[in-house]
């Protein structure tokens, strides 16, 4: 669930997890201690002895912060903003964490507890980050940094694959006709991601349709951020794509049945193909690349399938050649079209500076599929060789 970098605002926006699991500990101790009598304070009639019972726990090891035990709240938020614009997230996690524990009354605690659950989320620290979003998080009524929690805490949940109580966050977020339209789609698109991984896919594409839908009727479009719409249509191409991985090419099956599933298997790629291209098309950088890498990915796949794909068992020999080499002219096609989305997926990137794991695999995927088509066309006589002009049709 990809969240974009806007995390950081001065004395605010650097914003830890409920009391440390020591300081229970500590304050099981106070009650325990405040349950004993002593002396003249308190008699008791004499009674039989019970069986005498003990009770055993694992050790517990108490370690004080020794560095920051001398700081005040102040200091604390200063060395936590500190460290976090030099991206020393853990000891930026220490700071704000130690003032949010420490400090109760702090004017800093709320911004503390935000940034600490920020620095335990830019190193992975999942589970410490939630416990931070989740004390100020309120999704159903929250605005400023109770939303921002909300959403942060639906984050966490997706990368701990807790999909279906992400999901329903989210879906509250969304339902709430209080907030700007931006946030309620942000809200919707993700829960349709939340959905998907959960295993519902239906319920996922009707989700990420719904909000399709209201950004389709917007008159300004510039209303909302064109990261959302950009990224339901991908996911949208993301249910096809899994679609046309779950139709196998089984050539056991004869040749009319692998005709009828290979048809199939095209008709799901230019499904998927087309909402990538829709992707593309609402201007978003970061999804456009993505949406090319994956629509290139697809022809590469496809190809791969088909090369590996054996001549149905009831050709003879002479039949299964022709078999082959009409495969093989499929093939170049596939080949083609994937260097060229590769190519101008590339272009866009480098066009508007993007920088994403989806540019590094198109440049892999462009290099691997220009070798394997150079592979074919010195396979075969120059003039079957594909022309390199023109523009595929997607």
């Amino acid at each position: 669930m990809p969240v974009q970098e806007d995390d950081v605002v001065n004395g605010r926006a650097l914003k830890q997890k409920p009391v440390s699991r020591w300081w229970w500990m500590a304050a099981l101790g106070v009650v325990v201690s405040g349950c004993r009598t002593t002396g003249s304070a308190a008699r008791e009639e004499p009674q039989a002895k019970s069986p005498k019972q003990e009770f055993h726990f694992d050790a517990v090891t108490v370690t004080a912060d020794l560095e920051l035990d001398k700081l005040n709240d102040e200091e604390l938020f200063a060395g936590g903003t500190s460290a976090f614009a030099a991206n020393d997230f853990q000891q930026a996690a220490r700071y704000f964490g130690r003032l949010v524990d420490f400090f109760p009354d702090s004017r800093h605690r709320r911004a503390a507890l935000y940034n600490a659950g920020l620095a335990h989320q830019r190193i992975k620290e999942w589970e410490e980050a939630g416990h931070r979003f989740s004390e100020l998080s309120d999704p159903a009524r929250g605005q400023g940094d109770a939303l921002d929690a909300a959403f942060r805490v639906a984050e966490v949940d997706y990368h701990l694959e807790r999909y279906e109580q992400a999901s329903k966050l989210l879906g509250i977020i969304a339902a709430r006709e209080d907030l700007p339209l931006n946030r309620r789609l942000e809200a919707q698109v993700q829960q349709g991601i939340c959905q998907l991984e959960s295993g519902s896919p239906e319920t996922a594409e009707a989700t990420l349709r719904k909000a399709l839908s209201t950004y389709d009727a917007l008159e300004d479009k510039g209303e909302v951020d064109d990261y959302f719409p950009a990224q339901a249509h991908f996911f949208i191409g993301e249910l096809y794509r899994l679609h046309y991985e779950g139709v196998k090419l089984d050539p056991a099956k004869g040749a009319d049945k692998l005709a009828q599933d290979l048809n199939y298997k095209a008709e799901l790629l230019l499904s998927a193909q087309g909402h990538y291209l829709r992707s593309i098309r609402v201007g978003n950088g970061y999804w456009a690349t993505a949406a090319g890498t994956q629509i290139g990915s697809l022809y590469e796949n496809l190809y791969e399938h088909m090369v590996n794909s054996p001549a149905p068992a009831e050709l003879d020999a002479s039949e299964a050649e022709i078999y082959r080499q009409e495969l093989r002219k499929k093939i170049r096609v596939l080949l083609t079209k994937s260097i060229n989305i590769y190519e101008r997926t590339l272009e866009t990137a480098e066009r508007i500076g993007s920088q994403s794991t989806f540019v590094d695999r198109t440049r892999e995927s462009l290099a691997k599929v220009k070798a394997l088509l150079l592979a074919d066309a010195e396979g075969e006589p120059a003039s079957a060789a594909p022309s390199s002009g023109g523009e595929p049709h997607t």
